[in-house]
């Protein structure tokens, strides 16, 4: 069935908290979609973010961003008054998230609330952090411990919590307790908006499809409490981190900084962590794009210390028995392969024997040089297309920097001469839309028609990443109509409920 959707971050969305929440305005964003003909809202991973405010380095692989949380249900719990919501200060312009604003403020409105809720005595809470127990006792201790050590990284802790001594666990634990319920009453009230607003989603017509990092970040709980997961030595200092090797984004590779994980010990647990963790997200997401799953077949691995990511080697990964073995436990669900990037034959066979469809990027295709995997006369039914991603510039942004021969190959392509600029996107828009490939996700950039000031993420970069947002009042019912016959026309449109 020939569908398509929008890719724009939970952050981006307008709202009167300075950053895109469970708020209102999501709730008349899905609507807009139901109204485009759209069946797909992706967004991108919902952890707590960390310094850099990337989605894709957050505290903890199981726990929601509180920033998410939405101020209004908290009044209407009587958790906190309108006036006091009001007294924080979330930063002034709508179109851009001030982190350190948003830093300052967020916490001290959700421990008002918290102080407030007496939540220690409700059944449902006390039920909640009893089935998440698992993962949420490790996220509250480690983010209570954490902020006593003024924020630092746990590698830096004293030795007995580091190491994670069973005294020093009880001592921290016993010293930290109401602390640890301010953590978990945030990861409550995450879950209890973020499975309504999904609900709702589902009742219009519209899936989600959530995005799982393929690593996680070393400054978390995950590494913290789990040390044996990674390539550690015996004072849990990792021996080579994740990146990969120069491309089109980086001359000198990107450098993540993520641990690798340790694959044979993977292994010999049947992948057990990995399977919580995936099970996670299905309950979170209808759909789920696995990202750099490339790295599933091979890895990149960059040893410890190295400035760049140029002294890196490929290793071996799970390969296809992960899969054999997710599709055992997990049962059959939805995926898509982030399979962009350096890819071998064997990857593109671990794809192809997986049965997921993987990403196709136009902004990837005009490469006058030689032909591209990534032309839409390529495709197959199987794949997911996007006229670009969270890491690529804006389709007219991204048009205005092309190199001459690029762009004449482009505009040949895709009919372009005589084109006004205003218009230029739905020329690509309208290739990804009637391709054949099943899916087709456009961000919502694209559909504004907007340039490089809307850019969400630029690869190997620190700062002025993560900050868009849509402006209030942008994704007009104009809008919305004519997404909408653009998604009759090629087939793709959403059957109304």
């Amino acid at each position: 069935m020939r569908q398509c959707g929008v890719l724009l971050p939970v952050a981006s969305l307008p709202s009167a908290y300075g950053i895109g929440c469970f708020s209102k305005e999501a709730y008349e964003f899905v609507d807009r979609l139901k109204e485009a003909g759209q069946s797909c809202w992706q967004i991108l991973p919902l952890g707590p973010t960390s310094y850099g405010d990337s989605p894709y380095q957050s505290f903890s692989t199981f726990a929601g961003n509180p920033y998410f949380i939405d101020p209004e249900d908290l009044i209407e719990r009587g958790f906190i008054t309108r006036e006091r919501c009001s007294s924080y200060f979330f930063g002034e312009d709508p179109q851009y998230v001030d982190y350190a604003r948003i830093y300052k403020s967020r916490f001290l409105l959700l421990r008002e609330a918290w102080k407030n809720s007496e939540i220690g005595k409700d059944a449902d809470f006390r039920l909640f952090v009893k089935e998440n127990e698992s993962w949420l006792e490790d996220y509250a201790l480690y983010m209570a411990v954490k902020v006593s050590f003024g924020n630092i990284c746990w590698i830096n802790w004293d030795k007995d919590i580091r190491t994670r001594r069973p005294e020093a666990l009880q001592a921290y634990r016993k010293k930290f307790a109401e602390e640890m319920e301010f953590y978990q009453f945030q990861q409550y009230i995450f879950r209890q908006q973020w499975e309504k607003l999904k609900s709702y989603a589902n009742s219009q017509g519209v899936k989600i499809i959530g995005d799982i990092p393929f690593y996680v970040a070393f400054d978390s709980s995950d590494a913290w409490a789990n040390p044996e997961l990674f390539q550690f030595d015996e004072d849990c200092n990792p021996v080579a981190s994740a990146g990969c090797p120069p491309d089109a984004f980086s001359a000198t590779g990107q450098l993540w900084g993520n641990p690798l994980y340790d694959w044979e010990y993977h292994k010999k647990t049947g992948y057990a962590w990995w399977m919580k963790r995936l099970e996670a997200c299905f309950k979170m997401y209808d759909v789920v794009r696995i990202d750099h799953f490339r790295a599933f077949d091979a890895y990149y691995s960059i040893p410890a210390g190295a400035k760049t990511a140029e002294t890196g080697q490929w290793e071996p990964g799970p390969g296809y028995e992960f899969f054999e073995i997710m599709k055992r436990k997990l049962g059959r669900k939805q995926v898509i392969a982030e399979d962009l990037g350096f890819l071998t034959d064997s990857v593109r066979r671990l794809v192809k024997r997986t049965g997921y469809p993987g990403m196709k990027v136009l902004q990837f295709a005009f490469d006058s040089r030689e032909e591209s995997d990534y032309l839409p006369h390529n495709y197959q039914k199987n794949s997911v297309v996007y006229t670009g991603t969270h890491d690529n510039d804006t389709t007219l942004g991204w048009y205005e920097t092309m190199n001459r021969q690029d762009r004449k190959f482009c505009n040949a392509y895709l009919n372009l001469s005589g084109r006004r600029k205003e218009s230029l996107q739905w020329a690509f828009i309208r290739a990804a839309l009637s391709s054949v490939a099943d899916l087709a996700i456009i961000p919502m950039q694209d559909y504004l028609g907007l340039g490089s000031e809307a850019r969400i993420n630029t690869p190997s970069t620190l700062g002025n990443n993560w900050q868009w947002r849509m402006l209030p009042g942008a994704f007009t019912e104009e809008l919305a109509e004519k997404m909408r016959y653009f998604a009759i026309l090629y087939g793709r449109a959403a059957k109304q409920k």
